[in-house]
Formats: structure tokens, C-alpha cells, sequence
């Protein structure tokens, strides 16, 4: 606990960051909230998409059978642009996933198997469901690492600032009392004594 001084200056400084803390308190607690919300609807939407990629596993497990058959699928799985934009949540910017574009290339249709089409569209689709999630993943750190801090502000609010300010406010009333009280029987003294040096003279 840092020192402090029993004045009224430090009384009105200690005061006026009560009502600061106790004022920003509300914000950071609904900002927390917000947070948590936030990262549970990402968490349901992670889970969407693995779920979503798993699904499309399981529908290539029976191409891969064709896949054996010697084909090089890599020219027409290039990845030419990933749109994303920007948002923002509770006063943090995240990205938030566009669309994906690969190279448009396309096999010849007569030199190659009736399979390898689908093929391709399972594999982009694949590749752009990994990508949905990774840029939400890259949303839920990012919100996490947020919550963190609000959190860890709440706490210090909560814990450690509004209880100090409220102690040192009290302690400040209770010295300048002893101080106001101490004042009050020193002028009575003074002026008992001043009393009898008239009777006395």
C-alpha cells in the first residue's frame, strides 16, 4: 500500500479516485461479460467447423481409394487469395474470414479420370473450412488474451484499488478528527490558563 498523507488535499485526491474506480468498475465488468458471451459462440463455432471438416474426411475416405491412381492434385489446390476484413468486439479488432480463391486451374477433362473434379472441389473445400477455423481460432486468442486483461482489471478494481481508496479514506477521517479533536482541547487549555492569568493577576 503506498503512503499517504493525512491531509484534506489527499483526502479529496483519495475520494475523487473512488469515484473514478467505482465509476469504471460497471464498464469493465460488462466488458467482461461481453467477452465471455463472445468466446463461448466462437468456441460453438470451432467446434461447428471441425465438425464440418470431419464430415469432409469422411466423405474423401471413399475417394481415397481413386486417389491411389497417380494424379497431382497441388496445381489446382494453390490458394491465390484469402479475403479477410476487419471487425471489432468489445474494442478489440479481429479478422473475420471473407472467402478464399485458388489459382483457376483446371485439368483437361478428357486426359484425366471422372473422379479427379469432385476430387478437387472436396480437397478446396477442405482447405477452406481449415482456414474458416483458423482465422476464428486467431479470433478466440485474441479475444482470450483480452478477457485476460479485463479480467485481471476487474480483480485489481475489485480487490485492491476501491478496498485502498475506502481504507485510506477512512484512516485520513480518523487523523484529521484526532487532529480537529486534539485542536479543540488545546484552545480550551489555552484558554483555561488565560482565564486564571486574569484571575490571578
Amino acid at each position: 500500500m503506498a503512503k499517504i498523507k493525512y491531509t484534506k488535499n489527499e483526502l479529496k485526491a483519495q475520494r475523487d479516485a473512488l469515484t473514478r474506480f467505482t465509476r469504471y468498475l460497471p464498464t469493465l465488468q460488462l466488458k467482461k461479460q461481453q467477452l465471455q458471451m463472445e468466446l463461448r459462440r466462437l468456441e460453438a463455432q470451432i467446434a461447428e467447423k471441425r465438425g464440418e471438416e470431419e464430415k469432409a474426411r469422411t466423405e474423401l475416405s471413399s475417394w481415397i481409394k481413386l486417389f491411389s491412381e497417380p494424379f497431382d492434385f497441388k496445381p489446382y489446390l494453390q490458394v491465390e487469395n484469402i479475403e479477410r476484413s476487419s471487425g471489432n468486439i468489445a474494442g478489440v479488432n479481429i479478422p473475420i474470414f471473407g472467402s478464399i480463391t485458388f489459382k483457376d486451374e483446371w485439368p483437361d477433362l478428357f486426359a484425366t479420370p471422372a473422379w479427379v473434379d469432385s476430387g478437387i472441389d472436396m480437397l478446396q473445400k477442405l482447405i477452406r473450412l481449415r482456414v474458416e477455423r483458423q482465422i476464428i481460432e486467431e479470433q478466440h486468442r485474441l479475444l482470450s488474451d483480452e478477457l485476460r486483461t479485463t479480467s485481471q482489471r476487474v480483480n485489481l478494481f475489485e480487490k485492491v484499488k476501491i478496498p485502498e481508496c475506502k481504507e485510506n479514506i477512512r484512516m485520513i477521517r480518523i487523523f484529521m478528527g484526532d487532529q480537529q479533536t486534539a485542536a479543540v482541547a488545546r484552545s480550551k487549555i489555552a484558554k483555561n490558563k488565560s482565564v486564571e492569568k486574569v484571575r490571578s493577576a
